[in-house]
């Protein structure tokens, strides 16, 4: 199995290839601000997930990288939020980018606490 095998990476690239499309309409003025930040975080997820399974071998490690994954994770939640707030996308929108980032956020904490079934 590879790291890219698991629902929850699968999940956290989907969020964040569902992102960049999104954000490819945010205006210019953002292009090195909020388009910038959302689209690192969300990619970071994927990243941080990757690198937690290779080091699934040392516990501690793999918890904290799935802990830096959850982190990435509630920050392009804050990102999103900002998204509406600043009107560059819609309600629903919104709530299916929220619902999506709530879904892997559960996984990942599923992770952490039951780290046995991953390492």
């Amino acid at each position: 199995m590879d790291f890219k095998d698991l629902a929850v990476y699968k999940k956290a690239f989907d969020l964040s290839m569902k992102i960049f499309e999104i954000s490819k309409s945010f205006p210019k003025e953002e292009t090195y601000a909020l388009t910038d930040q959302i689209r690192r975080s969300s990619r970071s997820v994927c990243a941080n997930i990757a690198e937690a399974y290779r080091k699934r071998i040392y516990p501690a490690h793999f918890i904290s990288k799935a802990s830096d994954a959850d982190m990435e994770n509630a920050e392009t939640q804050v990102w999103i939020s900002f998204s509406l707030a600043c009107g560059y996308i819609t309600e629903s929108q919104f709530k299916e980018l929220m619902d999506y980032s709530a879904e892997i956020g559960k996984l990942i904490n599923h992770i952490i606490k039951k780290p046995e079934k991953y390492v």
